[in-house]
């Protein structure tokens, strides 16, 4: 059986009792309504767009606790704030930037015409695909679901939704969801397991989105490319984060907890290791228990740390964790509420208390290490140290290009230097993740950390097909250089040939 799972893989088993497997006779049947759909209505007026992104707005904000009450029973332990937060407020300011500009972006783009195409006149027109497929994770079931679907919807598209099949509750109120906000062919989920997403990035999709692991996501882009389909790939990576020598160290542990530990690490833009400079490693590991201590004082029951998603997501990390020890690696657990009562919260937030992973700082890795060779997804955090910003540089461009890199540090000269010698798909300075919440950066990978972006307008773009239209005029030369050839064409391209 193909492994078509996001990030690592499902329990067995996993959600079966909740979420409704679609048939591949459904699966074919909705695809093919959206398709002549798209075909029939291949212009989507302003007004139509701006209905629909409405309708999405209308469907979060009467829907939220139900929502977020789904995502805690998938994860076992997540705060419904930490999904308002990670979710429903990206989602918000999505929607708000996308209808504020639409009409503008949707607006045909006049190009200049070269001398010798004038009086001609020439502007790009930016049309609907048709269908986008969208393959959506477990980490932010709601976001990383909805995210790709609004601009879709934005840029005129039909959109089919595949969610992921560890998140079942969330998966199941989104199909119920979209289902009473949408018809069929203009928005619609397709639920099941690992068989149903392999189907469904096999269908003739006009664009195909997919967040999820780099080895899914090679079989996704094969299974596109049957059919010429091109795709959005965000597939995480090793994301470093660098300290430079001249740094606030309480400030960037504070931050670099934040960016690690927010949905227990299992985040695809977290920071995944962390570069310091040799001999401060100790005032780091001080900073970061400390830091960790404020966001967490609790660690177990504690509803605003998430648990890791599955029993089996939690013991690969442990793991993990065991091979670096017995590999020489010194393993660092950190539990804030160590010798102190802890209050049993867990028979009113879930059964996840048992897959609430401490924070864990580990120093002395290898490159032959598991934990330095795959994403980690989940709050363990290896520290190398370094003895030359150059070193520190030579170890990112060893490996693949990361979807995210981190600089913290106060001198511009070393901030530029290293934004110029490494390649990532984005970069936050001195704070992590936050440039995914700007609107008008693109967000998405490079290389094995993916393609394609789909925030903002270049999201807009991602989604449409830009034809080229030339409008000739009544008193258009071309004749010149039609044949037969002789004398009088001679002239003409001496001239330009002397112009250009």
């Amino acid at each position: 059986m193909p492994l078509w799972t996001r990030r690592h893989g499902p329990a067995a088993g996993a959600g079966r009792s909740i979420m409704r497997s679609m048939t591949p006779a459904d699966i074919h049947a909705l695809f093919e309504t959206q398709r002549q759909a798209s075909r029939t209505q291949v212009e989507v007026p302003l007004l139509v767009r701006r209905e629909r992104l409405l309708r999405v707005r209308k469907l979060l904000d009467e829907n939220g606790p139900v929502l977020a009450a789904a995502v805690q029973a998938d994860f076992g332990m997540r705060s419904p704030r930490l999904t308002e937060v990670a979710d429903f407020f990206v989602l918000r300011t999505l929607l708000s930037h996308t209808l504020k500009h639409l009409a503008r972006w949707m607006k045909p783009q006049k190009v200049r015409t070269p001398l010798y195409l004038q009086p001609a006149s020439a502007h790009v027109q930016r049309q609907p695909l048709g269908v986008v497929g969208v393959i959506s994770p477990w980490n932010y079931p709601i976001q990383l679901a909805l995210g790709p679907a609004i601009t879709a919807l934005a840029a005129g598209n039909r959109v089919m939704l595949k969610p992921s099949e560890l998140t079942p509750h969330t998966s199941a109120q989104l199909a119920l969801l979209v289902a009473q906000f949408f018809a069929p062919d203009e928005f619609c989920v397709v639920q099941g397991d690992a068989n149903v997403a392999a189907l469904f990035a096999s269908l003739p999709f006009d664009h195909l989105v997919f967040t999820g692991s780099t080895p899914v996501g090679r079989k996704v882009a094969i299974a596109a490319a049957q059919n010429l389909t091109p795709t959005t790939l965000e597939l995480g990576g090793k994301s470093p984060c660098i300290i430079d020598g001249h740094c606030d160290m309480q400030d960037a542990a504070l931050k670099i907890a934040h960016g690690k530990l927010l949905n227990a690490g299992q985040t695809c833009i977290a920071p995944d290791y962390l570069l310091v400079p040799r001999g401060r490693e100790t005032e780091f590991a001080n900073a970061y228990r400390a830091a960790v201590a404020r966001l967490f004082p609790t660690i177990e029951g504690n509803p605003d740390y998430a648990s890791i998603i599955t029993p089996r997501h939690h013991a690969r990390l442990r793991t993990m964790l065991q091979q670096a020890q017995t590999q020489g690696a010194e393993v660092q657990p950190i539990d804030p509420a160590a010798g102190k009562p802890v209050v049993n919260t867990v028979g009113t937030l879930g059964d996840g208390a048992s897959r609430q992973m401490l924070p864990t700082l580990v120093f002395g890795v290898t490159s032959d290490m598991q934990i330095m060779q795959e994403e980690i997804f989940g709050p363990v955090l290896p520290v190398i140290s370094y003895e030359r910003l150059d070193d520190a540089v030579a170890h990112i461009n060893a490996g693949p290009r990361p979807l995210a890199l981190y600089w913290f540090g106060q001198s511009e000269a070393a901030r530029d230097d290293v934004l110029r010698r490494t390649v990532s798909g984005g970069v936050t300075v001195n704070d992590t993740l936050m440039h995914i919440a700007h609107d008008n950066l693109p967000f998405g990978g490079v290389g094995d950390s993916g393609w394609g972006a789909y925030h903002g307008e270049q999201g807009f773009l991602r989604f449409c097909h830009q034809k080229s239209v030339l409008v000739q005029s009544r008193w258009a030369m071309g004749s010149m250089f039609y044949p037969p050839y002789g004398a009088r064409f001679d002239q003409v391209m001496g001239l330009l040939r002397r112009w250009l």
